[in-house]
This record gives C-alpha cells, structure tokens and sequence, in this order.
C-alpha cells in the first residue's frame, strides 16, 4: 500500500487542483446530469481563474493528497467570509474533498477529513460544516459515519437543473 501524503497546497498548484477537480466532477455527476449542465459548470466554476482566486483567498485553505508522486485528491476548507454560506463566523466549511475515482476505497477521502478535524481544533471553531448533495449516498454515510448530522439544506444550481443539498455539521466545541 502507497503511502498518502498531504501537504498544503498553493497557487503553484493550480494546474493539478484543476485536473483534479474537473475529474471528480465528471466522474462523480456526468451520469446523472446532463452534459450541457457539467461543462457549463467545470466552464464557470472551475476554470483557471476561479481556481486562481479561490487559491489566493487568505480564508481558503486546499491541500493535496499524494500517493507517492502522483496528486489523487484534495481537501478545499474556507473560513470567515470565504464560506459559502454565513450563518457561523466561527466555522469551517469544507467546500470540497475530491479524490480521483481510481483511489476511492483507500482511506484518502478520511484522511483529509481527519486534517479538517485537526485543523478545526487547531483554530479553535465551534463547528465544521458541508453541502452535500442529497442523492450522493455514499458521500452522506461517510460524513455520519465521521459524526456529521444534517442540520439544514439548500437548493445548488446544476445549470437548469435545481438540486437539494443536505447541509452537514460536526461540533467540535
């Protein structure tokens, strides 16, 4: 078994959050949107100069995963006003954790949770919180199962198409 190592990522990184991120995207949601709403999406929302500023923002935090060399996921954390929505100052919200499809099953995605749940008792927040879309079971038992509890949701825009996320919290303090 590889080795997992994550470290803190920077602009510098741009190009390999964005491989990644357009991958996840596909691999999880193509099948069950359409593909005009998907590029549209990676076309909005991932593209090089929204990821340039996300990766500036000084409330945004990313870090990679590496299984050896090679980057297979990373962990995408906002604080302050970077979250996406505001109804704690005091939290962190994980806006993503994407792992590449090939590497699902060992244990990436609960590592970079177990560096959220650092880094939220490391700067002191009341809560940890996410949106997760509600049909995406898998990622739903896994955040439970880590001690998440949906405490609200909200509708997400996939182009045309509207969406529930379940909105997830952990205490930590």
């Amino acid at each position: 078994m590889n080795t997992i190592e994550i470290r803190k990522a920077t602009v510098s990184d741009l190009e390999t959050i964005q491989k990644i991120s357009i991958q996840t995207f596909i691999e999880t949601f193509a099948a069950v949107n359409t593909p005009e709403n998907i590029a549209n999406y990676i076309k909005d929302s991932l593209n090089t100069e929204q990821l340039t500023d996300e990766l500036n923002n000084a409330n945004s935090q990313f870090y990679l995963a590496y299984s050896d060399t090679e980057a297979v996921g990373y962990l995408k954390i906002n604080f302050g006003d970077a979250q996406t929505e505001s109804f704690n100052e005091n939290a962190l919200e994980v806006q993503r954790i994407y792992v590449l499809q090939n590497f699902h099953g060992k244990n990436i995605g609960q590592l970079l949770l177990d560096e959220v749940k650092k880094i939220a008792q490391i700067t002191n927040v009341d809560s940890v919180w996410l949106g997760v879309w509600e049909e995406n079971h898998r990622a739903i038992r896994f955040y439970t199962k880590n001690g998440f509890v949906v405490f609200d949701k909200h509708v997400f825009m996939m182009g045309n198409d509207e969406q529930t996320d379940l909105l997830m919290q952990l205490q930590i303090h």
